[in-house]
């Protein structure tokens, strides 16, 4: 086993092929493979224009090590392969032509020439906003389809294996496994000789069980051994021996891969598929402190619909109609409702976004108490990061806004449990997932106002998504206590750093001092929602007046053409006033229409090839905050933005999941600053779908 090609450098010896395929509805930097948690994440990179083919390389999880996935199809006993590297010491297949690629919301589809066979392999994550059974799974789907495209009937044989580098994150480490059915399904089981719960290697889980399933068939076998051993068998013979190799090793001894293949007979013009899966059982999966005053280990929520993991294990690989259908019904809302609001190009965004957004959070609980983490992965390992899950909230409330009380929730419990000393929110729940022990000495990385005014917004964005006024009486005292920082600190923000850090500290920004004000105008409609009358009009009245006053501090009318400041000391300066985005979202009417007119006017002159840049420090651009300002502005601006994110989607040599922060004129990471990939804040993409619905 060889790791993967590096980013940025994509062409393999079969570049031709490549160039072949056409990618619909765009080359995305990278594709989703198996995407359903912060450890069952794998991808494709695809990055330049030579890239994006399944056959030829390794995929990867987001974090750059490999999880391997091998395909062999064999026709009228030619082989060829169709997923992975596995002819790296393995002699005689050839490679399939990839002819198309197509990305759904939760679908990545390849398509593929094997001689004269046809092969479509489509990988499905499913995603369950509202079906909690199905959606506590990490488990996902690879469907392979053969047909015949010259009439004539041909003798196929599929063969799959995924190796136990998906194990752990050192290669070093001891793996054992098993082989046994559940139900119809028939499984490999692996998983690390020695679990150690809670921990990561390289952002990798080292506990929990690993399976990879298909149908129990009297035409599949099945064998694990050496990745040469079994590969070279399925290449020389066309079935495996039905062996399990019993000296459990290294992962990196002699690459134990866990293969099938099926015998699909002869193969006609009537589609012939066979389905795979590959699930991860952890039993539990978070440290957490909330409102007990000892740390708990919560179960992943998969435990309170299966008794076992070989229950869930049968459930899942028996349930791929409904799931292809649910997953059908998905994509169609999505897409459509994507291209009313922003035409092809949103849907372009919005649909490569989605998967990358939940597959960062975890579903923990039971039946009564129902809790999301969230690891913010990439920018950092914290737990439930404010300012990421503020980012990311869009798509939780356009399709189920009750996940986002279930990822603020974990936080409200914190803190009420007095774990946190502190007057302001909490920036993260903890620095180092999936342990979310919070911050008892409150040394979390100070982002004081930025965060009371996200959790203040997020609270009030779920009640009033969810009709939920409840929520608001029982959170009543921390909220307000939060709007006291605020009414203490918004008007001029103290040097101090907002969600985007990465540009340093800086005092009296115009973009944060409008968050804090939103913050507070948000807790005069929570007041008046839970009966609290006097503290509505006394927010309200602050919150006007605030933003009457940052109207002259914020903006540079005396410019050609006027607009907003970075910072009020800045006149030269500017920046993207996405916080603006909560007046519109939550209805609170406070900023007046003179305001959007102004920046309406002045985005257009600076926007570059690639969008329009957060503000004068660079020339790098924040996607998902675009899409915000995208969601509450002209129509002439909302389609330039939506325009030029969809073309760095299509041209960025990028070669790692959807990157939220690139340059606005080179397309690539921002020289010298920090690489974001496969963030969940993708999810801050739906911004106009949350606003619509």
């Amino acid at each position: 086993m060889k790791l993967s090609l590096l980013a940025g450098s994509l062409a393999w010896a079969v570049g031709a092929v490549e160039a072949a395929s056409t990618f619909k509805p765009a080359r995305p930097p990278a594709i989703p493979l198996a995407v359903k948690s912060p450890y069952l994440n794998t991808i494709l990179e695809a990055g330049s224009t030579n890239g994006g083919t399944l056959a030829g390389k390794w995929a990867q999880h987001w974090s750059e090590s490999t999880t391997a996935i091998a395909g062999y199809i064999r026709v009228d006993n030619t082989t060829y392969e169709f997923a992975g590297r596995p002819n790296d010491g393995v002699q005689g297949p050839g490679v399939v032509d990839q002819t198309a690629f197509e990305y759904t919301s939760t679908r990545s589809i390849f398509t593929q020439t094997a001689g004269p066979v046809q092969l479509k392999t489509t990988f499905l994550s499913p995603i369950y906003p509202t079906d909690l059974r199905r959606g506590s799974l990490v488990a996902s789907y690879i469907e392979a389809e053969a047909t015949s495209m010259d009439g004539k009937p041909h003798d196929v044989q599929l063969y799959m294996d995924i190796s136990g580098e998906w194990a752990s994150g050192d290669s070093s480490n001891m793996i054992d496994w098993s082989h046994g059915t559940a139900g119809t399904a028939s499984y490999h089981k692996f998983q690390r000789s020695t679990q150690q719960e809670f921990t990561e290697h390289s952002d990798r889980a080292e506990w929990g069980n690993w399976y990879f399933t298909t149908t129990e068939g009297k035409r599949q076998t099945y064998q694990i051994g050496a990745d040469h051993d079994v590969r070279t068998q399925f290449v020389n013979n066309g079935v495996l021996t039905g062996d399990i190799d019993t000296n459990f090793r290294a992962i990196s001894d002699r690459y134990p891969v866990f293969a099938y293949t099926h015998d699909l007979g002869s193969v006609g013009s009537t589609p012939t598929s066979r389905v795979f899966t590959v699930q991860l059982y952890q039993d539990r999966a978070i440290q957490f402190i909330g409102l007990d005053p000892d740390v708990q280990q919560l179960a992943s929520l998969w435990k309170t619909y299966f008794q076992t993991a070989e229950d869930g294990v049968s459930f899942f690989q028996g349930d791929y109609s409904t799931a292809s259908t649910q997953a059908d019904s998905l994509d169609q809302k999505i897409a459509t409702d994507s291209k009313n609001a922003g035409g092809d190009d949103y849907a372009t965004i919005t649909t490569l976004a989605v998967r990358q957004a939940y597959g960062a959070m975890q579903l923990v609980g039971d039946f009564d108490n129902q809790l999301v983490f969230l690891k913010e992965i990439s920018s950092d390992g914290n737990v439930n990061t404010v300012d990421v899950s503020f980012p990311s909230s869009p798509v939780l409330a356009y399709l189920n806004p009750t996940w986002v009380k279930w990822l603020i929730d974990p936080l409200f419990q914190n803190q009420e449990g007095g774990h946190y000393p502190n007057k302001w929110a909490m920036h993260d729940l903890g620095s180092s997932y999936p342990n979310a022990t919070g911050h008892p000495d409150g040394r979390d990385e100070a982002m004081p106002l930025e965060e009371c005014g996200n959790m203040l917004i997020m609270t009030l964005l779920y009640a009033q998504k969810a009709s939920d006024t409840a929520y608001l009486s029982k959170h009543y005292n921390l909220l307000k206590q939060w709007t006291q920082y605020l009414v203490d600190e918004a008007l001029y923000p103290a040097n101090q750093i907002s969600t985007d850090d990465f540009a340093g500290a800086l005092a009296n920004q115009s973009n944060l001092a409008i968050k804090g004000m939103l913050g507070i105008g948000a807790m005069s409609q929570i007041a008046n929602l839970t009966g609290n009358t006097d503290d509505a009009a006394n927010y309200l009245n602050i919150s006007q007046s605030y933003i009457k006053q940052w109207q002259t501090l914020a903006f540079n009318m005396d410019a050609s053409p006027p607009h907003s400041k970075l910072s009020y000391n800045e006149a030269d300066s500017w920046g993207n006033l996405y916080n603006l985005y909560a007046d519109k979202l939550l209805g609170l009417n406070l900023v007046p229409q003179s305001v959007y007119d102004t920046i309406d006017n002045f985005y257009p002159t600076v926007m570059n090839d690639y969008g329009l840049p957060l503000d004068t420090r660079s020339t790098q651009a924040k996607g998902d905050w675009e899409m915000w300002l995208a969601a509450f502005s002209s129509d002439k601006v909302k389609s330039m933005l939506i325009s030029k994110l969809a073309t760095w989607i299509n041209a960025t040599s990028t070669a790692r999941p959807f990157s939220d922060l690139y340059d606005t004129i080179t397309g690539s990471y921002p020289a010298g600053g920090p690489v974001f990939n496969a963030r969940p804040v993708v999810g801050g993409m739906f911004a106009l779908l949350a606003l619509n619905h």
